[in-house]
């Protein structure tokens, strides 16, 4: 879990301006903001295609979008990320990408956009178990380390009034 520790950064005033991370948390350092807005409109696209038959201007847009959200998402991914992006797709030439490849590596990216957000959902639901376990562990050491007055032993515990 090391790795995703640092998954998100907060934005800051404006949602594209995100201060860059540490030397140690580049690696699982994520644009959030950028990344949803992507994701959002790969989707649609997605969506798209699958109603319409495309013709040849729309193919070439297609795989032309298809190219630049590859490389936006270069821009806002980390390292680690980056790498498995570039692992997993090939280029798509925009002259000869046929309708079917086109539609298969929209889906293709969805699919990896919907696995990289499950990922960042179960690392933030870890990340938050753990700090409300540490909380309850240091309430609990805060109650045990306060000192009992003989007053306090006389008295049976849970009665107020």
């Amino acid at each position: 879990m090391e790795q995703t520790e640092n998954v998100l950064q907060a934005p800051a005033d404006n949602a594209d301006e995100v201060e860059a991370p540490s030397a140690e948390s580049r690696a699982s350092y994520v644009q959030a903001p950028k990344l949803m807005r992507i994701a959002s409109m790969t989707r649609a696209m997605l969506d798209e295609i699958r109603q319409a038959p495309l013709d040849e201007p729309g193919r070439r847009r297609l795989a032309e979008i298809h190219e630049r959200s590859l490389a936006e998402m270069n821009d806002v991914l980390s390292e680690d990320l980056r790498q498995e992006l570039a692992d997993i797709f090939t280029p798509i030439s925009a002259e000869s990408a046929s309708e079917s490849e086109l539609r298969i590596a929209q889906a293709q990216l969805v699919g990896w956009l919907e696995g990289l957000f499950a990922g960042i959902q179960a690392t933030l639901l870890h990340q938050q178990a753990a700090m409300a376990s540490q909380l309850q562990e240091m309430r609990m050491r805060a109650i045990e380390a306060q000192p009992r007055s003989p007053a306090d032993e006389e008295r049976p515990p849970g009665q107020y009034l």
